[in-house]
């Protein structure tokens, strides 16, 4: 693997630790600020809105950048906006910071994926799929937790100064290790956008990215309110919660090392058990939620469940969609982040409403019910045209689930 994929993965560690860190802030940033647990959750939503606007506007304004340039330009727009809120005293200041971060985010991680696999042989881009999107996981092992340390003892702000300068070493990686070229091929003429939109928008993709949605919103809805479910409903104090929140990251990182060596050979067993065991063990949470030891042993194993299906979808995504070198991996971070995006937010109505702190985990339980739903009716969907020969049981059984 080229170590250029690795620094990619460095770079979004330093990212991801910004997208998923307030799920242990939301508490004090609500308190300092003095707005509602639900205002403070939307924070994580105005990032996913930022990444499903940005990753196909950015992948489009920077198609004809070298990638070097582009990668350092998103990364330096990612630190500054940081500066910026962990300076502010208003919530409209820090609710379009994030905003604006998510953009530079988006950005990358469009660059970023497409990057990667191009720089590696076909058997290897589920493994350097699984190397970028890693540098969530291990975000979630490491920065994520540390930001609620942080944010305890020295306040919410503090976290995102170590966001921007843990940022500053990933700068310079880049700088060094990433080549400056538009690809594998720079004197190459881009694809035309029209081309990669049919590709992106024909009928094997959409149920995937719309698949792709709702499994990252059903994370993302207990995952923004983790930290209240855990405090408030399970008992456990506040020192639990970095453990909760690295015991997440780890389960997530072993899903990423396991989808990165099954996804390119088997991407329709691994998405299909993972959804299936996904949404029994939203349930399970939700119902075990006042047990703290069922609690925290179903953690990691439905973070590795979701990254673990995540992944593979996304290097679905991405194998599909080879005629789109732009804009499949905008398209990618797109419904990874629209998921993100109505997830936190679904939570926030079913607290808001009165249904109590087990409720987010309930509504996840309900989001990959209809991520099933989905991949069902996409399967059924599928009949032969006239004149068009039947497949056999075992064929049809396959090709139904091709476009997952």
């Amino acid at each position: 693997m080229p170590i250029a994929v690795y620094v990619l993965g460095l770079a979004v560690f330093a990212q991801g630790t910004s997208e998923f860190m307030l799920s242990g802030l939301v508490s004090g940033i609500a308190a300092d600020l003095d707005i509602p647990l639900s205002a403070a959750g939307l924070l994580t939503s105005a990032f996913a809105v930022g990444m499903v606007v940005g990753a196909p506007l950015m992948a489009l304004s920077s198609r004809t950048w070298p990638r070097r340039r582009a990668l350092l330009l998103f990364l330096a727009v990612f630190v500054a906006v940081h500066v910026v809120g962990a300076l502010t005293p208003s919530y409209g200041v820090l609710l379009a910071t994030r905003f604006v971060g998510a953009l530079a985010n988006a950005g990358f991680w469009a660059v970023a994926l497409t990057t990667a696999v191009s720089m590696v042989p076909d058997r290897l881009k589920g493994r350097a799929t699984a190397v970028v999107v890693g540098g969530v996981t291990i975000a979630c092992v490491v920065g994520v937790p540390a930001g609620a340390v942080l944010g305890e003892r020295w306040g919410w702000r503090s976290a995102f100064w170590a966001v921007a300068i843990v940022s500053l070493p990933a700068v310079l990686a880049v700088l060094r290790s990433i080549p400056g070229g538009r690809g594998t091929d720079p004197g190459a003429a881009p694809v035309p956008v029209r081309d990669e939109l049919r590709a992106l928008t024909g009928p094997r993709l959409r149920p995937v990215l719309l698949t792709m949605a709702l499994v990252q919103g059903a994370t993302f809805c207990t995952f923004s309110y983790l930290e209240p479910l855990l405090t408030r409903e399970t008992g456990l104090g506040v020192g639990w919660v970095p453990v909760s929140l690295a015991l997440f990251g780890a389960g997530s990182f072993a899903g990423v090392t396991v989808a990165g060596r099954f996804a390119d050979a088997r991407p329709v067993a691994v998405v299909a058990t993972g959804m299936t065991a996904l949404a029994l063990g939203w349930a399970a949470l939700a119902l075990a939620a006042g047990r703290p030891v069922l609690a925290l042993a179903l953690i990691p194993l439905l973070g590795m469940l979701a990254f673990g299906t995540g992944t593979a979808l996304i290097t679905r995504v991405l194998g599909l969609a080879s005629g789109a070198p732009t804009l499949a991996g905008a398209f990618s971070t797109t419904a990874f982040n629209l998921g993100a995006t109505v997830g936190p937010w679904a939570g926030g109505l079913a607290l808001d409403a009165g249904f109590g702190y087990r409720a987010p985990v309930w509504v996840s339980a309900l989001l990959m019910v209809l991520a099933l739903l989905v991949a069902a009716t996409t399967a059924k969907g599928r009949r032969p045209r006239a004149g068009e020969r039947r497949p056999s049981a075992a064929v049809a059984h396959r090709s139904a689930h091709e476009r997952l």
